[in-house]
């Protein structure tokens, strides 16, 4: 079975990017997955419905796999309460110790205690949603390059990973703008997110170098057939390309868990880029966003003038 990661910070493109790629046959997206127990079973996050409009409890797809994952004796909200504990060990920031603590290719590593039995679950959960959606690849818009690194010690799974870079002013002014569905950050907030989360991406991306691609959001929609048939070759698939010439895509149904309203969407779609924080953007957020991640802007190579 094949897992496509999706690295990098909120609100780069990664829930229209999993949706193109689940116009492939054979391959489902599953939108941010690590947030399924919180969200789909606790309620207790933002964002709570399935991409297909139910409760992730009453989906036909979630509420089986939830079901095959559950352990025998525990209750679905005793088991997605021990999850998101689990959990709290695999943050971004652990994401570098995981890499050092990685196993060699091929090698299994042994049973996990209860004390941390997310990395089984994950891999358990993978393995339930390729079966009930009959699907060879998995496409996980997460974003934790903490769960995207252990992924290459999970039993029976070839991975890999798309690190998605969108500029940190147009994410920051995203996230200054209310939405129902989740909450604001400040530009300050937004940035200093922004630069841990891709660093944490790039450390899996040098790691997996063969198995890695790095994607700006600004190349996705200026050449979306372009940029989605490289991600389809990183997949090893050869077969036709969900986005026509013309920037356009077919979007059908999906299972997607939280991840941009946007997931909710069906039919013939333009790829195209938002440029609203150009003009939208006040100054001196744009200032201090632009100085706060000036290292990583030359490197992704933005424009650094304030």
């Amino acid at each position: 079975m094949k897992v496509l990661y999706i690295t990098g910070w909120c609100r780069s493109g990664s829930t229209v990017l999993g949706n193109v790629l689940a116009e492939v046959p054979g391959v489902v997206h599953v939108g941010e997955l690590r947030f399924l127990w919180l969200n789909g079973v606790l309620g207790s996050g933002s964002n709570a419905r399935c991409g297909c409009g139910l409760n992730h409890r009453e989906c036909p797809v979630w509420s089986r796999v939830l079901e095959a994952v559950r352990p025998d004796g525990r209750t679905l909200d005793q088991h997605a309460a021990d999850v998101v504990a689990w959990q709290e060990a695999h943050r971004t920031r652990h994401t570098w110790r995981t890499l050092r603590n990685a196993p060699p290719p091929g090698h299994t590593p042994p049973g996990r205690t209860p004390r941390d039995g997310w990395p089984a679950t994950l891999a358990a959960t993978y393995e339930a949603i390729a079966e009930v959606c009959g699907a060879h690849t998995v496409v996980d818009s997460s974003k934790y390059a903490s769960d995207a690194a252990l992924l290459s010690g999970l039993p029976g799974i070839e991975a890999s990973y798309v690190h998605l870079i969108r500029d940190p002013r147009a994410v920051a002014w995203s996230w200054m703008q209310p939405k129902e569905y989740t909450g604001r950050r400040s530009a300050l907030n937004s940035t200093l997110h922004w630069t841990g989360f891709n660093l944490a991406a790039e450390a899996v991306g040098r790691t997996h170098r063969a198995d890695a691609l790095h994607l700006r959001y600004e190349d996705l929609v200026r050449s979306p057939a372009g940029a989605v048939a490289d991600i389809l070759k990183l997949m090893g698939y050869s077969g036709p390309n969900p986005v026509a010439a013309d920037g356009t895509v077919e979007l059908g149904g999906n299972h997607t868990v939280t991840g941009n309203p946007n997931r909710f969407g069906r039919g013939r779609t333009l790829i195209r880029e938002d440029r609203r924080w150009h003009t939208d953007l006040p100054r001196p957020q744009r200032a201090a966003t632009t100085l706060l991640a000036l290292p990583l802007l030359r490197r992704y190579g933005y424009e650094t003038k304030v």
